[in-house]
This record gives structure tokens, C-alpha cells and sequence, in this order.
């Protein structure tokens, strides 16, 4: 096991051992086998031991935006494009606006209805898109999109439903943290696209009701319901995800609270959810530090990586080449990753999901090197 404080070389050298494996193993599974050619959509899933595509049942918007993300950032233009119209093509509601959530598997709509962290994944998937692309379609798509998600989704107090009947007509689900913090990532992706400051008042808005509504006093934590419902939890890897956006956002959230919430947050994550020993990030916690759910998912492992990365504490930076040794270990494998595990490190989930690269991707773009 490296040492706890290695020089940063070494940090960079485990960094680029991760990329490496991005880019030699898991980009050709997804643009080769893990890609259906006939219908240009993603597989939902890819098997470790047989190492072709699940059977398929469905294909999801976001699994596709999630893919559009990976491969427009990676420089893939031929690839990008081709889920770039997929994703137009297959999943756009021409008739009643918005997206639909999935397809079946001969790419006929299934599941009709409307999805906030569907719409949130094609704001954000077609701002990096376009903006590498100079795609004017794509761009197009983030505006009318957002504009939508503001008319269609809003909820009191400056918040937005999680999911609405097929015709916008009725509330299905109401406001949780998952869908809000995907939008916060989108707009802020849509405003370094587009720089149109109308995603600067937006994200205030949406910043402020986060800090009202969904912050945890006591630890500073965003919890995953509005704070005083029932069965409540704190997912530490969503905790390292905020960390991060607060800190893309800059001085964008003052006067939220949400910078120093953030930092709390950080530290009780990384006290009570991440294990000493094989730096497992658990996924959940009650709201006193309990472990509520012991799985360990490889996207919360990656968020933590993301955080140590951008932390400006020096004790944040020592800890990062021994999580990333630790990650490589436990999470990667020769022919791709381990999508989730128990705490004693037995296979939890053993396919790999389409959307998981996207953690990679976004995880290993801000570590050094």
C-alpha cells in the first residue's frame, strides 16, 4: 500500500494509471460491443463474465445523455454525434414536450412519463456537447429544455418536482435531492456553454432552496428528503458530489451557506461513511453518523475521489494517492469495474451499468496530471 503522504509525482502516475484504463478499456467496451448499431443507443448494462450486452428490456434517456456526456468529452466527434441524434431522435416528445424516460427494446416509447432527472441528464449531456461541438442544435436543446423544467416542474418555494405524469398534467413525484443536484449540474454546465447569465439567477434560486429546505442543521449535510421527512438519510457520496459543485459554482452560491454547509458535510462524510481500512465509501448514514446502508457503490467512490481532488486543505491532498490506489484496487478489474460491493468486499452488482462511466469520466478529469 503506498505510502500516506507519497510526492505528488506518484500522485499523477496513479492518476494516469486510472485514465489509461478509461481510455484502453472502458471507451472501446462502449463504443464497440456495449453499443447497439441497429437502434444507435447504449445498452443498459454489459457483462462481466460473458463480456457482451445484458439483454435488453430498455434503453433510457439518461443512459444515452450519460454516454453523449462521455464521449464528447473524451473527443469522440463521430461518436458523440451519433447519440447526439439518437438521443433527439428516440427519446424527444415531439407531440406533448419534454423527453420520455425509455424506450423498449426495439426502441418504441415505454415509459412515457416525464422525469426531472431525466431532463436535468440532456440540459447537462448537451452543454458539454455543444460547447465542444459547436453544435447549434445542441445548444437549442439546452434552453428549451431548462425553460421547460422551470414552466413544467416548478414547486413551491423555488423547487421542482421529481417526476410528472406523461402530459405534465399531474405531480408524481415530489421534490427529493437526487433530481435537484443533477439540475445544478446541468445549469452550471449550460452556463459555462451558453454564458447567458439567466443560469446564474436560476442557480441562485435553486441554491437557496437546497440550503432551506434539504440542509441537516447539525452536520451540515444535504439530506436525500426535505429535512423533517420520514426515514431520512445522508449519502455520504452525495455529500463529496456537492462539495464539488459548490466549489464549480465559486462565488455563485454566496450567501446560500452552502460553501461552509459543505465543508461540514465533507467532514462528517468522511469521518462516519468512509472505511479507515479500505477507504469504502458507504451509502448511506442516518443523521448521527450511523451506517444505514453498508453497500459500497463505485459512483460514491469516485465523488470522493473528485472531492479530495478539489479540496483545498493539505490533509485532503495527503489522503488522495492512497484513495486512488485503494480505488484501483477494489473497484477496477482488467475488463472493466466492480459496479457495487459489500463492506467485506464481495461483488454486490456484478454487470456494468452504461451510465457508471460518466462518474469515471468526471472523477478522473479532476485529479492531477
Amino acid at each position: 500500500m503506498p505510502s500516506i503522504n507519497p510526492p505528488a509525482a506518484s500522485t499523477i502516475a496513479l492518476a494516469t494509471a486510472l485514465r489509461d484504463h478509461f481510455t484502453g478499456v472502458v471507451l472501446p467496451m462502449w463504443r464497440g460491443p456495449g453499443f447497439n448499431t441497429a437502434l444507435k443507443l447504449p445498452y443498459e448494462a454489459f457483462s462481466a463474465e460473458e463480456h457482451q450486452p445484458m439483454p435488453a428490456e430498455r434503453y433510457r434517456a439518461m443512459a444515452c445523455a450519460r454516454q453523449l456526456f462521455v464521449f464528447a468529452q473524451a473527443g469522440d466527434a463521430a461518436h458523440a454525434k451519433t447519440l447526439f441524434d439518437s438521443l433527439v431522435h428516440t427519446f424527444q416528445d415531439s407531440r406533448r414536450g419534454g423527453w420520455f424516460y425509455s424506450v423498449d427494446a426495439e426502441g418504441v416509447p415505454l415509459d412515457t412519463t416525464k422525469d426531472l432527472y431525466t431532463h436535468a441528464f440532456i440540459v447537462f449531456a448537451c452543454a458539454e456537447y455543444g460547447r465542444r461541438s459547436g453544435n447549434g442544435d445542441a445548444l437549442e436543446i439546452v434552453h428549451g429544455t431548462s425553460a421547460l423544467i422551470q414552466s413544467h416542474f416548478a414547486a413551491d418555494d423555488d423547487l421542482f418536482n421529481a417526476s410528472l405524469s406523461a402530459d405534465f398534467a399531474r405531480v408524481t413525484g415530489t421534490p427529493i435531492q437526487n433530481p435537484l443536484m443533477h439540475l445544478t449540474e446541468a445549469w452550471l454546465a449550460a452556463r459555462e456553454a451558453t454564458h447567458d447569465q439567466a443560469f446564474d439567477a436560476a442557480l441562485q434560486r435553486l441554491a437557496g432552496a437546497i440550503a432551506r429546505r434539504f440542509v441537516h442543521a447539525p452536520t451540515g449535510c444535504i439530506a436525500e428528503l426535505p429535512i423533517g421527512a420520514d426515514d431520512n438519510r445522508l449519502e455520504p457520496g452525495h455529500q463529496f458530489e456537492w462539495f464539488w459543485l459548490v466549489k464549480q459554482a465559486g462565488g455563485l452560491f454566496d450567501g446560500t451557506g452552502l460553501a461552509e454547509d459543505m465543508q461540514r458535510a465533507f467532514g462528517f462524510a468522511q469521518q462516519h461513511g468512509v472505511d479507515r481500512h479500505t477507504g469504502g465509501v458507504c451509502a448511506s448514514l442516518d443523521e448521527t453518523g450511523g451506517v444505514k446502508d453498508a453497500t459500497q457503490r463505485i459512483w460514491a467512490q469516485t465523488e470522493y475521489l473528485r472531492a479530495l481532488a478539489s479540496h483545498d486543505a493539505p490533509q485532503a491532498l495527503e489522503v488522495l494517492p492512497r484513495q486512488i490506489a485503494l480505488f484501483q484496487q477494489r473497484f477496477l478489474r482488467p475488463e472493466g469495474w466492480f459496479e457495487s460491493k459489500t463492506s467485506t468486499g464481495d461483488v454486490a452488482r456484478a454487470d456494468m451499468p452504461s451510465t457508471t462511466p460518466y462518474h469515471l469520466a468526471t472523477a478522473y478529469e479532476a485529479l492531477p496530471g
